[in-house]
Protein backbone atom coordinates (compact mmCIF):
# COMPACT_ATOMS: atom_id res chain seq x y z
CA UNK A 1 0.00 0.00 0.00
CA UNK A 2 1.21 3.05 -0.85
CA UNK A 3 1.94 5.90 1.96
CA UNK A 4 1.30 9.51 1.68
CA UNK A 5 3.25 12.70 2.36
CA UNK A 6 1.88 15.74 4.42
CA UNK A 7 3.74 19.26 2.88
CA UNK A 8 3.98 21.03 6.26
CA UNK A 9 4.85 24.88 7.06
CA UNK A 10 6.42 24.55 10.39
CA UNK A 11 6.23 28.39 10.60
CA UNK A 12 8.80 30.68 11.65
CA UNK A 13 9.98 29.03 14.84
CA UNK A 14 7.44 29.15 17.59
CA UNK A 15 5.76 25.51 18.18
CA UNK A 16 2.51 27.81 19.37
CA UNK A 17 1.80 29.19 15.72
CA UNK A 18 1.65 25.83 14.37
CA UNK A 19 -1.74 25.17 12.76
CA UNK A 20 -3.70 21.89 14.73
CA UNK A 21 -3.85 20.60 10.88
CA UNK A 22 -0.11 21.04 11.25
CA UNK A 23 0.34 19.21 14.43
CA UNK A 24 -2.21 16.29 13.80
CA UNK A 25 0.10 15.78 10.30
CA UNK A 26 3.50 15.79 12.11
CA UNK A 27 2.12 13.63 15.34
CA UNK A 28 1.09 10.28 12.59
CA UNK A 29 4.29 10.66 10.61
CA UNK A 30 6.68 7.52 10.19
CA UNK A 31 9.62 9.58 9.04
CA UNK A 32 9.96 13.34 9.35
CA UNK A 33 11.97 15.36 6.44
CA UNK A 34 12.80 18.68 7.65
CA UNK A 35 14.74 22.05 6.32
CA UNK A 36 17.46 23.64 7.87
CA UNK A 37 14.78 26.32 9.05
CA UNK A 38 12.95 24.05 11.11
CA UNK A 39 13.43 24.84 14.53
CA UNK A 40 14.23 22.24 17.01
CA UNK A 41 11.59 23.21 19.53
CA UNK A 42 9.12 22.01 16.77
CA UNK A 43 11.29 18.84 15.87
CA UNK A 44 10.75 17.65 19.32
CA UNK A 45 7.08 17.34 17.99
CA UNK A 46 7.78 14.54 16.12
CA UNK A 47 6.37 11.31 17.67
CA UNK A 48 8.38 9.22 19.36
CA UNK A 49 10.24 6.62 17.26
CA UNK A 50 9.57 8.75 13.74
CA UNK A 51 12.44 8.65 11.69
CA UNK A 52 14.35 11.99 11.35
CA UNK A 53 15.74 13.27 8.50
CA UNK A 54 17.69 16.55 8.47
CA UNK A 55 17.59 17.70 4.28
CA UNK A 56 18.81 21.52 5.16
CA UNK A 57 20.48 23.53 2.71
CA UNK A 58 22.66 27.03 3.25
CA UNK A 59 24.26 29.41 1.32
CA UNK A 60 26.67 27.49 -1.19
CA UNK A 61 26.04 24.11 0.46
CA UNK A 62 23.55 21.73 -0.95
CA UNK A 63 24.37 18.07 0.89
CA UNK A 64 20.95 16.86 -0.38
CA UNK A 65 20.16 18.40 -3.87
CA UNK A 66 16.50 19.32 -4.53
CA UNK A 67 16.61 15.87 -7.28
CA UNK A 68 16.94 13.26 -4.49
CA UNK A 69 15.10 15.19 -1.85
CA UNK A 70 12.12 14.73 -4.64
CA UNK A 71 13.10 11.11 -5.09
CA UNK A 72 13.52 10.20 -1.05
CA UNK A 73 10.03 11.40 -0.36
CA UNK A 74 8.72 9.94 -2.94
CA UNK A 75 10.48 6.37 -2.16
CA UNK A 76 9.52 6.64 1.59
CA UNK A 77 5.63 7.05 0.31
CA UNK A 78 5.97 4.18 -2.17
CA UNK A 79 7.04 2.14 0.86
CA UNK A 80 4.17 2.72 2.59
CA UNK A 81 5.04 4.93 4.90
CA UNK A 82 3.49 8.21 6.08
CA UNK A 83 5.74 11.14 5.81
CA UNK A 84 5.38 14.17 7.41
CA UNK A 85 7.84 17.08 5.45
CA UNK A 86 8.05 19.94 7.51
CA UNK A 87 9.27 22.78 5.76
CA UNK A 88 9.76 26.75 7.94
CA UNK A 89 7.26 29.12 7.22
CA UNK A 90 4.85 28.55 4.58
CA UNK A 91 5.34 25.97 1.93
CA UNK A 92 4.30 27.36 -1.03
CA UNK A 93 6.25 30.85 0.11
CA UNK A 94 10.35 30.44 -0.83
CA UNK A 95 9.43 26.76 -0.10
CA UNK A 96 9.63 24.93 -3.50
CA UNK A 97 6.75 22.98 -1.81
CA UNK A 98 4.96 23.27 -5.33
CA UNK A 99 8.09 21.58 -6.97
CA UNK A 100 8.16 18.88 -4.45
CA UNK A 101 4.17 18.08 -4.85
CA UNK A 102 4.45 17.82 -8.30
CA UNK A 103 7.31 15.73 -8.17
CA UNK A 104 4.88 13.34 -6.22
CA UNK A 105 1.78 13.62 -7.83
CA UNK A 106 3.43 12.72 -11.23
CA UNK A 107 4.40 9.20 -9.24
CA UNK A 108 0.88 8.63 -7.69
CA UNK A 109 1.90 10.15 -4.38
CA UNK A 110 -0.65 11.23 -2.26
CA UNK A 111 0.01 14.58 -1.24
CA UNK A 112 -2.06 17.13 1.36
CA UNK A 113 -0.74 20.42 2.26
CA UNK A 114 -0.91 22.33 6.07
CA UNK A 115 -0.21 26.15 5.31
CA UNK A 116 2.09 27.57 7.96
CA UNK A 117 2.61 31.08 8.92
CA UNK A 118 5.28 33.04 7.07
CA UNK A 119 8.49 34.41 8.45
CA UNK A 120 7.18 38.03 7.34
CA UNK A 121 3.92 37.24 9.42
CA UNK A 122 6.14 36.01 12.25
CA UNK A 123 8.20 38.78 12.86
CA UNK A 124 5.01 41.40 12.62
CA UNK A 125 3.60 39.94 15.63
CA UNK A 126 6.58 39.56 17.70
CA UNK A 127 7.97 42.85 17.14
CA UNK A 128 4.87 44.72 16.69
CA UNK A 129 5.58 46.36 13.27
CA UNK A 130 2.57 45.77 11.19
CA UNK A 131 3.18 45.31 7.48
CA UNK A 132 0.59 47.18 6.21
CA UNK A 133 -0.57 50.51 8.23
CA UNK A 134 -2.90 53.45 6.84
CA UNK A 135 -0.85 56.34 6.12
CA UNK A 136 2.27 54.25 5.81
CA UNK A 137 1.70 51.26 3.55
CA UNK A 138 -0.71 50.79 1.27
CA UNK A 139 0.59 47.34 0.21
CA UNK A 140 3.06 44.60 0.71
CA UNK A 141 5.45 42.68 -1.25
CA UNK A 142 7.78 39.39 -0.20
CA UNK A 143 11.00 38.80 -2.34
CA UNK A 144 13.77 36.56 -2.23
CA UNK A 145 17.18 38.03 -2.20
CA UNK A 146 19.05 35.11 -3.48
CA UNK A 147 18.82 32.88 -7.08
CA UNK A 148 19.92 29.63 -7.81
CA UNK A 149 23.81 28.80 -8.24
CA UNK A 150 24.16 32.40 -7.06
CA UNK A 151 22.88 34.08 -10.15
CA UNK A 152 21.60 38.05 -10.62
CA UNK A 153 18.82 39.12 -8.68
CA UNK A 154 16.80 40.38 -11.59
CA UNK A 155 14.02 41.37 -9.60
CA UNK A 156 11.74 44.47 -10.83
CA UNK A 157 13.60 47.26 -9.13
CA UNK A 158 11.95 50.14 -9.86
CA UNK A 159 8.41 48.71 -8.33
CA UNK A 160 9.93 47.75 -5.61
CA UNK A 161 11.67 50.83 -4.82
CA UNK A 162 8.32 52.32 -3.77
CA UNK A 163 7.84 54.16 -0.45
CA UNK A 164 4.51 53.25 0.36
CA UNK A 165 4.45 49.78 -0.04
CA UNK A 166 6.24 47.70 2.94
CA UNK A 167 9.11 45.45 1.28
CA UNK A 168 10.08 42.55 3.13
CA UNK A 169 13.08 40.38 1.83
CA UNK A 170 14.00 36.66 2.34
CA UNK A 171 16.92 35.06 2.34
CA UNK A 172 19.03 38.24 1.86
CA UNK A 173 21.61 38.05 4.41
CA UNK A 174 24.54 37.65 1.49
CA UNK A 175 22.90 40.19 -0.82
CA UNK A 176 21.40 42.70 1.21
CA UNK A 177 24.05 45.48 0.44
CA UNK A 178 23.36 45.08 -3.27
CA UNK A 179 19.73 45.17 -2.59
CA UNK A 180 20.25 48.50 -0.73
CA UNK A 181 22.14 49.79 -3.09
CA UNK A 182 19.36 49.09 -6.24
CA UNK A 183 16.62 50.12 -4.87
CA UNK A 184 18.57 53.75 -3.92
CA UNK A 185 19.08 53.92 -7.24
CA UNK A 186 15.49 53.73 -8.33
CA UNK A 187 14.99 56.63 -6.02
CA UNK A 188 14.07 55.00 -2.84
CA UNK A 189 15.84 57.48 0.11
CA UNK A 190 18.80 55.90 1.65
CA UNK A 191 16.85 57.07 5.24
CA UNK A 192 14.50 54.40 4.85
CA UNK A 193 13.80 52.35 7.55
CA UNK A 194 15.17 48.65 7.67
CA UNK A 195 14.14 45.99 10.43
CA UNK A 196 16.70 42.75 10.10
CA UNK A 197 15.48 39.73 12.27
CA UNK A 198 17.17 36.61 12.77
CA UNK A 199 15.83 33.22 13.88
CA UNK A 200 12.49 35.30 14.30
CA UNK A 201 10.22 33.85 17.22
CA UNK A 202 12.66 32.02 18.81
CA UNK A 203 14.40 32.17 22.33
CA UNK A 204 17.55 33.30 20.25
CA UNK A 205 15.66 35.71 17.82
CA UNK A 206 18.05 38.77 17.31
CA UNK A 207 16.80 42.78 16.11
CA UNK A 208 18.68 44.77 14.03
CA UNK A 209 17.25 48.69 13.46
CA UNK A 210 19.33 50.52 10.63
CA UNK A 211 18.53 52.30 7.10
CA UNK A 212 18.64 51.32 3.74
CA UNK A 213 21.98 53.64 3.42
CA UNK A 214 24.06 51.66 6.27
CA UNK A 215 22.38 48.29 6.70
CA UNK A 216 24.92 46.12 4.93
CA UNK A 217 27.23 47.61 7.43
CA UNK A 218 24.90 47.79 10.45
CA UNK A 219 24.40 43.89 9.58
CA UNK A 220 28.50 43.24 9.43
CA UNK A 221 29.42 45.12 12.86
CA UNK A 222 25.81 42.89 14.49
CA UNK A 223 26.88 39.98 13.38
CA UNK A 224 23.39 38.63 12.36
CA UNK A 225 23.36 35.14 10.84
CA UNK A 226 21.41 33.63 8.11
CA UNK A 227 17.93 32.75 8.35
CA UNK A 228 17.31 36.78 8.47
CA UNK A 229 14.14 38.64 7.15
CA UNK A 230 14.49 42.56 6.31
CA UNK A 231 11.24 44.27 6.85
CA UNK A 232 12.15 47.79 4.42
CA UNK A 233 9.81 50.64 4.78
CA UNK A 234 7.90 53.59 7.06
CA UNK A 235 6.35 50.73 8.98
CA UNK A 236 9.21 49.93 11.01
CA UNK A 237 9.10 53.01 12.78
CA UNK A 238 5.95 52.03 14.35
CA UNK A 239 8.27 49.57 16.90
CA UNK A 240 9.09 51.44 20.17
CA UNK A 241 12.94 50.25 19.82
CA UNK A 242 12.88 52.35 16.46
CA UNK A 243 12.62 55.50 18.52
CA UNK A 244 15.48 54.21 20.55
CA UNK A 245 17.51 53.83 17.49
CA UNK A 246 16.84 57.26 16.44
CA UNK A 247 17.96 58.86 19.60
CA UNK A 248 20.95 56.91 19.77
CA UNK A 249 19.64 55.61 23.46
CA UNK A 250 20.99 52.44 23.14
CA UNK A 251 24.45 51.45 21.38
CA UNK A 252 25.38 49.20 18.79
CA UNK A 253 25.79 45.48 20.66
CA UNK A 254 28.31 42.72 18.95
CA UNK A 255 25.94 40.45 19.95
CA UNK A 256 22.19 39.66 21.52
CA UNK A 257 21.65 37.29 24.28
CA UNK A 258 19.68 34.19 24.17
CA UNK A 259 16.50 36.13 25.25
CA UNK A 260 16.27 38.14 22.09
CA UNK A 261 17.83 41.24 23.20
CA UNK A 262 18.02 43.30 20.41
CA UNK A 263 20.71 45.20 18.95
CA UNK A 264 20.42 48.38 17.54
CA UNK A 265 22.89 49.83 14.37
Amino acid sequence: MTGKVFLIGAGPGDPELLTLKSVRMLQDADVVVYDRLVSPEILSLAPTGAHLVSVGKSPDNHPVPQERINEMLCNFAQDGLTVARLKGGDPLIFGRGSEEAAYLVANNVQVEYAPGITAAQGVACVSGVPLTHRGLATGVRYVTGHRKSNGSLDLDWSGLACEDTTLVVYMGVANIGQIALRLVAEGLSEETPVMAVAQATTPRETRLFSKLGTVALDLRQAGLKAPVLFVIGKVVTLSADWTAHELDILKPLPGVSATGQQAHA
